[in-house]
């Protein structure tokens, strides 16, 4: 792993330091902070990439529009081999 600095405001390391688990260190909430907006970040390209995926594939959305409606309540039907 690269080690690196990151200088915080005062202000903002006080809030950190408030809200972090007491057993948690500084660098590992921080680490995990980033993680989280780099996840999220990648989350929303997929969303993106999905709804245009939808938008050019319209036998797709017809599928996932009938898995959707598709009842939750019953147990699904069984094929007999």
């Amino acid at each position: 792993m690269a080690a690196t600095t990151i200088k915080l405001e005062s202000a903002l390391l006080k809030e950190i330091r408030a809200i972090k688990p007491r057993d948690q260190t500084l660098a590992a909430y921080v680490r995990e902070a980033l993680e989280r907006d780099v996840r999220r970040h990648r989350l929303a390209l997929a969303t993106r990439d999905y709804a245009a995926f939808l938008a050019a594939n319209p036998e797709e959305q017809r599928e996932m529009a009938a898995w959707a409606d598709a009842p939750r309540t019953k147990a699904p039907k069984r094929r007999n081999p």
